[in-house]
């Protein structure tokens, strides 16, 4: 049982290990730099700042460390950087195979395609809970050694509710590696979709007409830096974000089961 999750997660074990060191070490030098700028510098930061970038990025309040790490971490870092990260590696595992000739192998085990797109997708779950896990501890220590002051339970629901907007992208992904047969283009094509439904989530204030298409976008369902300087959040949106999941989930096994390999 769980071969195809186990072979999938030690073949990206190395990666997952780096991509975690690299994460806590731009965390390690963001909370430095908070420690060495004078305070009064970041009001001027963010007034030279447009409305919407500073909208986007949380830059109103980079004056508190919760603002500073809203912005310039879990802003940047995690829902656009770790959202493209986990669409564009998502989408690279099923087209992989198929074009490989990997898949008529795979298939001729004993084993359903739903079982091994499910066994496939279980893979990324090391990936994301050790950084979740470990950027928590290193962020909450690194706040601490500097002097300043962070609510932990703010900072653990940052990062509880980011798993399910991590999902949806992985997911994302997903669905795009069953419907085509070459792994650069099933990657590049979810590095444009997640950065365009960033983008477009992001510029809704500048065209208030369009604002029904933010609710397409992931991102507006996952909002750190609130959590981080209040604790605030909604609960809907975790479940909207965790039905996406699913939802997508579903539709990738349905069509990963009638297409042609």
């Amino acid at each position: 049982m769980l071969e195809t999750a186990r072979y999938e997660t030690r073949r990206h074990l190395r990666g997952t290990v780096a991509l975690t060191v690299g994460v806590s070490l731009y965390v390690a030098f963001i909370v430095w730099y908070f420690s060495l700028v004078d305070p009064s510098a970041y009001e001027q930061i963010a007034e030279s700042v447009p409305p919407a970038m500073r909208e986007a990025f949380g830059i109103d309040t980079i004056g508190t460390i919760e603002g500073w790490l809203g912005g310039q971490i879990y802003t940047f870092v995690w829902v656009v950087g770790l959202g493209i990260y986990f669409a564009y590696a998502a989408a690279g595992k099923i087209a992989s195979h198929i074009e490989t000739d990997r898949m008529d192998l795979l298939l001729s085990f004993p084993v359903s395609r739903r079982r091994l797109l499910l066994e496939t997708f279980a893979s990324m779950l090391l990936p994301l809970v050790l950084l979740n896990v470990v950027v928590v501890g290193v962020t909450y220590g690194l706040v601490l050694a500097i002097g300043e002051t962070i609510d932990p339970i703010h900072l653990v629901m940052a990062h509880l509710l980011s798993i399910p907007y991590l999902l949806v992208c992985a997911a994302i992904g997903t669905l795009l590696s069953v419907l085509v047969n070459r792994a650069a283009v099933a990657e590049r094509a979810a590095i444009g979709l997640l950065f365009a439904l960033w983008l477009l989530e992001s510029a809704v204030g500048a065209a208030p007409q369009f604002a029904w298409i933010q609710y397409l976008s992931p991102t507006h369902y996952y909002s750190p830096t609130p959590v981080l300087i209040a604790g605030t959040y909604d609960a809907l949106d975790a479940g909207v974000l965790l039905a996406a999941f699913v939802a997508l989930l579903a539709v990738s096994q349905f069509l990963f089961r009638r297409r042609d390999i």
